[in-house]
């Protein structure tokens, strides 16, 4: 393995050669071919099974149907949104525990995040809904919570001390408290180089949001199964999922493209953009800024 210089970046492969392009070429328009021949016997067997007979799309056409549908897509949103938020604060509440320098809430912190760590979200949901007897979207949400705030408060931590140490010990001499360096120096820096891990626990914590129709709350896919168990439609339940399905997914790169539209802000955010310093002048100690 030899590495070949390039601007701005040092490629460590060797360059393909003409055998091995033309191999490549013939891998990926077999893979092409493989790809497409699925999607047409899927699509086949759709139409073998009457799946696109106009009884099943029928459904759609109804106003209370759709407002159903509606109604659930936001009850799912609401159900995201507080569990986002609620994750976020309890994970930096948990990495500042953890994190800090006296022992027992060290400790404490740490307990908490391994066990809410292994707990599986569904026990913890189904736990205070039927335990405690909490209302349905109260026990989903702090499910949520519990689970992706704990990851997260990792998520975090391994953020924060991925920072250079020096950065924190500069300021620290400049007289700032250890809350004010880690609030106003270090978190923005990991918040910054893990949002893609941020955002990726959010998104789970968005399909997991599905988990609710389980403890009975009229979430989006609890929508969806009350269409597709419905007998006067003949169980219409392919279309249901080839409708809910895109929408879901459209959710999470949704999510993605926002996040990637933040990190770009940031770095055209004239506050974060490093000054150009020219050399020093002679007679004086320090370069002047540009």
């Amino acid at each position: 393995m030899t590495a070949h210089s390039t601007p701005g970046a040092t490629v460590l492969y060797d360059i393909p050669g003409p055998q091995t392009r033309k191999r490549h070429l013939i891998y990926g328009i077999v893979s092409t071919i493989l790809i497409l021949a699925l999607v047409g016997w899927v699509i086949y067997l759709l139409f073998d099974t009457d799946q696109f007979t106009s009884d099943k799309w029928t459904p759609f056409e109804y106003k209370g149907i759709q407002e159903l549908l509606l109604r659930g897509l936001g009850n799912t949103l609401k159900a995201f949104v507080y569990a986002a938020v609620l994750s976020l604060a309890l994970g930096a509440v948990l990495a500042v525990g953890r994190l800090s320098d006296h022992r027992p809430v060290r400790w404490v912190a740490t307990i908490l995040v391994e066990f809410f760590r292994a707990m599986p979200v569904l026990v913890m949901i189904f736990f205070i809904f039927v335990a405690l007897k909490v209302q349905p979207l109260p026990a989903l949400v702090a499910g949520l919570t519990l689970y992706n705030g704990s990851v997260l408060a990792e998520v975090f931590r391994t953020g924060i001390n991925s920072v250079e140490r020096g950065q924190g010990e500069a300021a620290s001499a400049l007289g700032m408290r250890k809350t004010q360096v880690t609030t106003f120096v270090l978190a923005p820096q990991a918040v910054r180089a893990m949002l893609p891990t941020i955002i990726s626990q959010l998104v789970v914590a968005l399909k997991d949001t599905s988990l609710g129709y389980l403890i009975t709350y009229e979430e989006f896919l609890h929508a969806g199964k009350l269409i597709a168990s419905n007998l006067d439609y003949d169980l219409p339940f392919i279309p249901v999922v080839m409708v809910i399905s895109p929408i879901y997914i459209g959710m999470c790169m949704l999510l993605s493209w926002f996040a990637t539209w933040v990190a770009k802000r940031q770095r055209r955010n004239p506050k974060t953009e490093a000054t150009s310093v020219g050399p020093a002048q002679p007679g004086t100690l320090m370069s002047e800024a540009r």
